[in-house]
């Protein structure tokens, strides 16, 4: 584990699931067969990040003692998925993809513009706690680059004036509107759809 992770001055003492997340670990672990429970680690990882905002090392022990499993078994999927905080962040934690589309489409105009708005550098958190600047490899959302990712939400289409107005939205305790900012309608093209531009069903019977 990386040093980050054991860090005595960071770590919490102790981790344990409300008992609303309680609930929804026991369910979640209700889906797999008897002695098959190590495949619930991801989910209840990810319930644990979002009860305390990452994963602690306290958290990871505890996941480890409801599934019966070694720690080190636990230790070994949060460390390799990057979507597992290993440190506390912001609040906002604006992850924004620098991989080969997205830097072709202007994602380092996007991250200049997070540090100016910031005050911060990449991997680093604002004093009031309420924002982390990271740089990720890809989301998957290509086509509609240049992306940034903030909580469940991808925000899509960039230029530098969105991605300022969705930071000031959330200084301002506004939930910005996710997803194109352009405008655009899924990934269609820029312009709007090309084909199948219609509903109309072209079945005997009318409507789709």
């Amino acid at each position: 584990m990386s040093s980050s992770t054991t860090d005595t001055t960071v770590q919490p003492e102790s981790f344990a699931f409300t008992a609303e997340n309680l609930a929804k670990a026991q369910a979640v672990i209700a889906k797999y067969p008897q002695g098959r429970q190590r495949s619930a680690v991801m989910p209840l990882l990810d319930i644990a990040q979002r009860q305390e905002g990452w994963v602690s090392l306290a958290a990871m022990n505890y996941v480890a003692e409801m599934l019966d499993l070694a720690p080190i078994k636990v230790y070994e999927v949060a460390t390799f998925y990057t979507m597992f905080q290993l440190k506390p962040v912001g609040k906002y934690h604006l992850q924004v993809c620098t991989n080969l589309p997205c830097m072709l489409r202007g994602s380092e105009e996007i991250v200049e513009t997070c540090r100016k708005e910031l005050g911060v550098g990449l991997g680093q958190t604002t004093a009031d706690g309420l924002f982390t600047l990271s740089e990720v490899e890809c989301l998957g959302a290509c086509v509609n680059a240049p992306v940034m990712w903030i909580g469940d939400d991808y925000y899509e289409d960039l230029d530098v004036e969105s991605a300022k107005q969705i930071i000031l939205a959330l200084k301002r305790g506004e939930t910005p509107k996710p997803g194109s900012q352009t405008g655009r309608q899924g990934s269609c093209p820029v312009g709007g759809p090309t084909t199948l531009t219609s509903l109309q069903s072209s079945l005997p019977g009318g409507d789709a």
